[in-house]
């Protein structure tokens, strides 16, 4: 069963994904949830803790839902390159809409640095291990995790702006292929 907190994230996730985070106002939050502006400082401390809070256990359960494909033995008997994987679950109806928030809280933490310092380091980190991870063994090393992880952002974030899926798609396999090809000629 879950406490009023956990159900108070689950509804503030609801409504950040209906309304983003660019305007958001604890009063109007509050009262789209079933709560008061005064009970959400009490749970959460501040409007930041609450964003931080909130976001933190959707992006826990997004790994979660990437560990858990991971899991699966490929549909066609061949599994696709880990970053492909990761790109398809990203842009994938039931995952695109909290990607996207999470880049929203991404870039409003880069303006506000301050503030959101500690969510900026774990969320890089967090990321980073996940591609790490991904990788095979002979190309485990931080600084090609950092460019995975800047190549997909950098399309993500594209792929937000300009809602063509195809022609993103086209350039991740593309950079999927270059670093084949550069792994097969070394």
């Amino acid at each position: 069963m879950q406490t009023r907190k956990e159900e108070l994230v689950d509804s503030i996730v609801a409504y950040l994904l209906e309304h983003g985070l660019a305007d958001l106002s604890l009063r109007p939050l509050a009262a789209a949830t079933g709560t008061s502006a005064r009970l959400l400082i009490y749970h959460f401390e501040s409007k930041e803790g609450l964003l931080a809070e909130v976001l933190e256990a959707m992006q826990a359960q997004l790994r979660r839902s990437f560990s858990r494909l991971l899991e699966r033995p490929p549909a066609n008997g061949h599994a696709n390159p880990p970053l492909k994987l990761l790109w398809e679950w990203a842009v994938a109806p039931k995952n695109f809409p909290y990607l996207k928030l999470l880049y929203e809280l991404q870039i409003l933490a880069v303006q506000n640095p301050d503030v959101y310092a500690q969510y900026l380091q774990r969320n890089n980190a967090n990321w980073s291990e996940l591609v790490l991870a991904l990788l095979p063994a002979q190309d485990r090393d931080p600084a090609f995790a950092t460019l995975c992880v800047a190549v997909f952002d950098g399309l993500f974030i594209e792929l937000m702006s300009t809602s063509d899926r195809k022609r993103t798609t086209q350039a991740i396999d593309r950079f999927i292929r270059i670093v084949g090809d550069a792994r097969a000629n070394t």
